[in-house]
C-alpha cells in the first residue's frame, strides 16, 4: 500500500468516526433499527452526501477504493459505531452489477444513493451453498422462497439468484411485481428482513455470469461483516476496560483484581488474532480460486469464535448492566454474535476450510 491509499483510508475511517461522534448516539441507532423500515432516512442521506459509499468501489465506477482493505477499513469504522444503515447491501448488489454492461446506471444510483436494492440469495432449505438453492425459473418467470433477505422495506429493485437448469442466474424483479409477497420482521441485533415468496414473478436476467459475480460479491460481503465484527470487538473492549477502570468493589478499582486483568488480557489477545485474520482476507481478496478461499474462510470462522467469546467475556466483566437495554453494551453484543450466522457460520467455514486439504 502506497501513502496516499493509506491516507484515504484514514480520512475515510475519521469521516465516519466524526459522523458517530455528532449523528449517532446509540439510542437514535436503537430507535431507527426498530423502526418499519430497520434503519434512518436521514442518516442513510448523511452518509451519501458525506461519499462513504464511494469508498466501496474502484475509480472505474467513480469511486476511489474498492480493494480489501479498503473495505475492511470502512467496515471497521462502521462496526465501532453499530451502523444500522444497509452499507453491506449496496457493496454487494452494486459489486454484482459492476460486472453488467447494461446496468452502469443502476450501479451509479446504488452508490449515489438514489436507488436501494435488496438482495435476496439465501434459502432456509439450501444452508449457505449458493449450489444448493432451490429458486427456478422458467419463461423468465422466477418461482422459490428467499430468507433473511436484509431491509427489503421500500427497495426499488429486488436482486434475486436463481436456477435456470443447471446455471445459477442472477435476475432483477420489481418489488411490486405479482406473485411477489415480502414477509418482513425486525431482526434480534437490529433492523429488518424479510422472507419473499415468488411465484412464477417476472424477472428480468443480468447480462453477467451468474456464478463469478456472485463469488465476488459474497467474498467481499464476508471481508466486510468480518471488518465490521472486529470495530465491534473494538468498541467493547473500550467499554469494559473503561468499565473496569470506573467501578470499584471492596475499596479497590475492578481492574485492580489480577484474574479480571487476565481475563481481559485474554480478550485482547483474541482481538488481535482477529484483526490478523481481517487483515490476511484483505490481502487475499484480490487473488484467485484457492487462496482466496482459504482466507475467506478462515477470516470468517475465526470472527465467529473471537466474536463469541468476546461478547461473553464482556458481559460477564460487566456483570448485571451488560445486557440492559439502556447500556449500549448489550446491542453491540447482540450484532457481534449474529455477525456469525450470517454468509456462513463458524461451523460452515471450518468445514469449508478443511475441504481444501481432503
Amino acid at each position: 500500500m502506497d501513502f496516499d491509499q493509506t491516507e484515504e483510508r484514514r480520512l475515510i475511517a475519521d469521516t465516519v468516526a466524526k459522523f458517530i461522534a455528532k449523528d449517532y448516539p446509540i439510542e437514535n441507532r436503537v430507535k431507527a433499527a426498530n423502526s418499519e423500515i430497520g434503519f434512518s432516512t436521514d442518516n442513510w442521506a448523511k452518509i451519501h452526501e458525506l461519499g462513504i459509499p464511494y469508498a466501496l468501489f474502484s475509480e472505474e465506477f467513480n469511486g476511489f477504493g474498492g480493494d480489501g482493505f479498503d473495505i475492511a477499513s470502512l467496515f471497521e469504522a462502521l462496526g465501532k459505531g453499530l451502523i444500522v444503515e444497509p452499507l453491506l447491501i449496496s457493496l454487494i448488489s452494486g459489486d454484482i452489477l459492476s460486472f453488467s454492461k447494461k446496468h452502469s446506471s443502476l450501479l451509479q444510483d446504488i452508490i449515489s444513493g438514489n436507488k436501494r436494492i435488496a438482495f435476496a440469495h439465501f434459502e432456509t432449505q439450501s444452508g449457505y451453498e449458493s449450489a444448493n438453492i432451490l429458486t427456478n425459473v422458467r419463461d423468465q418467470k422466477i418461482s422459490g422462497v428467499k430468507s433473511m433477505v436484509q431491509f427489503a422495506n421500500g427497495v426499488d429493485n429486488i436482486l434475486v439468484s436463481a436456477i435456470d437448469g443447471q446455471r445459477l442466474k442472477l435476475y432483477l424483479i420489481n418489488p411490486n411485481a405479482k406473485g411477489l409477497k415480502v414477509n418482513d420482521y425486525q431482526t434480534v441485533d437490529g433492523g429488518r428482513a424479510a422472507e419473499i415468496l415468488l411465484d412464477q414473478v417476472e424477472a428480468i436476467e443480468l447480462d453477467i455470469d451468474g456464478e463469478t459475480a456472485l463469488s465476488s460479491a459474497l467474498g467481499k460481503g464476508i471481508l466486510a461483516l468480518s471488518a465490521e465484527a472486529l470495530g465491534i470487538m473494538e468498541h467493547i473492549k473500550e467499554l469494559t476496560i473503561n468499565y473496569l477502570r470506573t467501578r470499584s468493589q471492596f475499596g479497590l478499582q475492578l481492574g485492580k483484581f489480577q484474574a479480571l486483568q487476565h481475563r481481559v488480557a485474554q480478550v485482547l489477545l483474541e482481538i488481535e488474532q482477529a484483526r490478523s485474520a481481517v487483515i490476511n482476507a484483505s490481502a487475499a481478496l484480490q487473488a484467485s480460486g484457492e487462496e482466496r478461499e482459504k482466507a475467506l474462510s478462515a477470516c470468517k470462522m475465526t470472527i465467529g469464535r473471537v466474536g463469541q467469546f468476546v461478547a461473553e467475556e464482556s458481559i460477564q466483566l460487566h456483570g448485571g448492566i451488560g445486557m440492559t437495554w439502556e447500556y449500549e453494551l448489550g446491542h453491540f453484543a447482540k450484532r457481534l454474535i449474529m455477525i456469525d450466522h450470517e454468509f456462513g457460520d463458524e461451523d460452515y467455514h471450518i468445514a469449508k476450510f478443511s475441504s481444501f486439504y481432503t
